[in-house]
């Protein structure tokens, strides 16, 4: 296979940094939300695990800034400080209790984490497909995280439905056949 050309690839590069800027700022409010989630779950069987996603959230969001940086994308800094806000300001989310924190406010929690990392595997995959025209993007660097967000996905997934039995009862191996994972 010829290599790929360093540049040019790219199509639609002004849409490419756009699509990179909301994943971006996308990484920074689900690190925001993880490290809260952190915070409740000390002592419990989620802490471990959401230490290991927090630190690959880190490092996640820091592959995809240096990707940027070698395709020459700027960084949107107003993103970032909007998603930032955004999920400060979602720490006051209707849950059905006005003073108090919600059971379901840990269901909502994991939900929102399983469709973020979900969204972050999408973007991964578009990055390592791309990575196959223009050498500047690592593919190799990208399938990694796709992996690694699959893996995310499945655990948090299964969080969630552990959670989802806890508020509401029910089975989580039943959600999970229902599901098919």
């Amino acid at each position: 296979m010829p290599e790929p050309p360093a540049t040019g690839a790219v199509r639609n590069p002004d849409l490419l940094a756009v699509y990179c800027n909301d994943h971006l700022a996308a990484a920074t409010g689900l690190i925001e939300l993880v490290g809260r989630m952190l915070g409740r779950h000390r002592g419990s069987r989620f802490e471990e695990p959401l230490e290991r996603l927090l630190d690959e959230l880190r490092e996640q969001r820091a592959a995809l800034r240096t990707t940027m940086g070698a395709m020459g994308l700027p960084v949107r800094r107003y993103k970032l400080a909007a998603v930032w806000v955004a999920e400060k300001l979602g720490r006051g989310a209707l849950n059905g209790r006005l003073l108090t924190r919600s059971p379901l406010s840990d269901l909502l929690e994991f939900e929102i984490a399983v469709t973020a990392v979900l969204a972050m595997r999408q973007g991964f995959q578009t990055l390592s497909a791309l990575g196959q025209v223009d050498r500047r993007v690592d593919a190799d660097l990208h399938a990694r995280l796709v992996e690694q967000t699959g893996r995310q996905h499945r655990w948090l997934s299964a969080a969630r439905r552990e959670v989802a039995a806890t508020v509401f009862g029910g089975r989580p191996e039943a959600a999970a056949a229902a599901a098919g994972s």
